[in-house]
């Protein structure tokens, strides 16, 4: 072969032999794991991961244990295990240890022992797709998975029983339609979510897509924001009729109207609340804080960066933001916030803002005017978030024929269509119902979330959506209710369907059943639970009832809130707040019998 090179060629040699020597240094053309090398010192650290390994160091010079997720983030960030994950697809071989761990960087969650597969959860910014997208996904469901989807309590998408050769050709599939799973799983900035109705609401005080997708694509961008010492939540609500549930974030941005008259510019601002985190008994707090929209993305860096740097790297049950909120009170976490933004946050007396809108807790499901004339959008019941591939096909193609070509999804596990015109909505609904789907639910189905339980979950101690379902086929025959009513049912102490914020909360148990320690599933029960502008944390009713007796159980609870509630406007989590547990006990026992 001819050795006369051009300039620009010799330039590319020289190019090219940097990259492979480059490649090399850093773990191979094969795409290895790094060869162990001495750990430099704290300050020498350098690059995106720089500020978690010092925070990682300062722990052991402390002399403090770090987990092992903290040790397996310091020998290969889960973000760089493409490589391997691709070869053990090759291999058809599930990930071993802590590359179960490392795998969920990639939106990849091996759910052994329940099922002998992976999950794969999806980032879908404010939880809106297109017609395209949402039909895409429910391909690659057929092809790949189990051929359904399950709808999450972040309005985003889960793909499950994908087998042990096919997972990076999901995460591959999902970025041919220009959407991606990075992310979603493991120490990470979870799915962003905001109001369902963004941009269509006539309520809503500010349109909130915009701003999840800054924060959507600002994550993605920047590896230094992957490796948290535990996951992270970010929530926008626009103050519309469909709450995005914001308070139960680690960050929440409610829009809010501030008020002529102070030290600030009246007009639409974002409120700052931190630390919610409902599985552990806490609601976000308001700080006191407000942002300008278009600030968002930068004060929420800020917040994060200092939550790298000070995260607990000891104890996975207390490495969430909540607790350096307990440990040092607001006001030193805001100053450090401050110092990371270099500059002052703006900050205003509660009687400078406005009251927000208040939410209407039935109007994700059925028909509601849009502030474009003429249009509508319509809320579908998803029976406990999950859909056919059939069934998502067809809402794609209800929503490209019939609507404007979004599918919204909402924390309520269901969807949204939106812009149906008023002359179109009655094909909608009849479209809908061919496909085994309705816009219409009482209020106990409109209000019932499940997560995905043991059915699919090794912290599940009871099969979820079959009880929800259970509940809801059981309690719509006996009782009619006329409020909405939240019934939230967990699998385990998670929390993934925030049972802590339903008028009534159920989480997963096993409830010892003989002397010689055997059990079943069943729940501990919690009420009083709410959100938004009723926000509370539910107070535990009952322990160990079985997942047999827990339709029966809830029946009995709606029918003493609508023999003993104060009047007809009382709502269920109002009347079981009046009374002490023993005492609210006493009336459901008197109903039972």
């Amino acid at each position: 072969m001819g050795t006369d090179f051009t300039p620009e060629q010799k330039r590319y040699l020289e190019g090219f032999a940097s990259g492979v020597a480059a490649t090399r240094a850093i773990g191979g053309l094969a795409g290895g794991a790094p060869a162990a090398s001495p750990r430099p010192a704290a300050a020498e650290y350098t690059g995106p991961e720089a500020a978690a390994l010092r925070a990682m160091a300062r722990t052991e010079a402390e002399g403090r244990k770090l987990v092992n997720e903290e040790k397996a983030k310091r020998e290969e960030l889960g973000l760089d295990s493409y490589a391997r994950m691709k070869q053990h697809a090759r291999e058809g071989v599930f990930p071993k240890g802590i590359d179960v761990f490392r795998w969920k960087f990639h939106g990849l969650f091996y759910v052994a022992p329940t099922q002998d597969s992976f999950m794969c959860r999806l980032r879908i910014p404010n939880g809106i797709l297109k017609h395209w997208q949402f039909a895409g996904v429910a391909d690659i469901a057929a092809t790949h998975g189990g051929g359904y989807s399950d709808v999450t309590t972040r309005a985003n998408l889960q793909i499950r029983e994908i087998p042990a050769t096919d997972g990076p050709a999901v995460l591959e599939a999902l970025i041919g339609l220009g959407l991606t799973s990075r992310g979603s799983g493991a120490d990470n900035i979870r799915n962003v979510t905001g109001s369902p109705t963004a941009g269509i609401d006539p309520q809503e005080l500010l349109d909130t897509r915009p701003y999840a997708l800054e924060w959507h694509h600002h994550i993605l961008a920047d590896r230094s924001l992957y490796g948290l010492p535990r996951k992270f939540n970010v929530a926008f609500d626009g103050g519309g009729r469909i709450g995005a549930l914001e308070d139960t974030n680690d960050i929440g941005f409610q829009a809010v109207e501030v008020r002529a008259g102070g030290n600030v510019e009246p007009g639409i601002w974002f409120r700052l609340v931190l630390g919610g985190i409902t599985g552990h008994l806490d609601l976000a707090r308001d700080t006191g804080v407000i942002v300008r929209p278009e600030d968002a993305t930068r004060v929420a860096d800020a917040v994060v960066r200092v939550f790298i740097d000070n995260g607990d790297r000891t104890d996975r049950r207390k490495a969430r933001l909540k607790y350096v909120l307990d440990a040092w009170g607001f006001e030193k976490f805001l100053a450090a916030v401050e110092d990371r933004l270099g500059a002052k946050l703006t900050r205003v007396p509660a009687e400078a803002v406005a009251p927000r809108p208040e939410v209407d807790r039935l109007a994700h499901i059925g028909v509601y005017p849009q502030k474009q004339p003429g249009l509508n959008w319509i809320g579908v019941v998803l029976p406990v978030g999950r859909m056919t591939v059939e069934q998502m096909r067809g809402l794609a193609r209800i929503a490209r024929d019939l609507g404007d070509g979004d599918l919204r999804l909402t924390v309520w596990q269901n969807l949204v269509l939106s812009g149906v015109a008023d002359e179109n909505v009655g094909l909608v609904e009849a479209a809908a119902e061919a496909i085994g789907l309705s816009t219409r639910a009482t209020a106990i189905r409109a209000g019932l979330v499940a997560c995905t339980g043991a059915a699919g979950c090794k912290f599940g101690n009871a099969d979820t959506k079959a009880t929800a379902e259970a509940i809801a086929r059981h309690c719509e025959a006996r009782v009619a209710i006329d409020l909405p009513v939240n019934i939230h049912v967990t699998g385990c102490h998670h929390s993934c369907a925030q049972h802590y914020i339903g008028d009534i909360g159920l989480v997963g148990a096993r409830v010892p059943v003989n002397e010689e320690g055997s059990t079943v599933a069943g729940y501990h029960v919690v009420v009083g639970g709410g959100f938004g502008s009723d926000g509370h944390i539910g107070r535990e009713l009952w322990r160990d009832v079985t997942a047999e007796d827990a339709p029966a159980r809830v029946e009995h609870l709606l029918k003493a809130w609508l023999a003993h509630r104060a009047d007809a406007t009382e709502t269920l989590a109002g009347f079981t707040r009046r009374f002490e547990p023993e005492a609210l006990r006493a009336l459901v026992e008197d109903v039972a019998e």
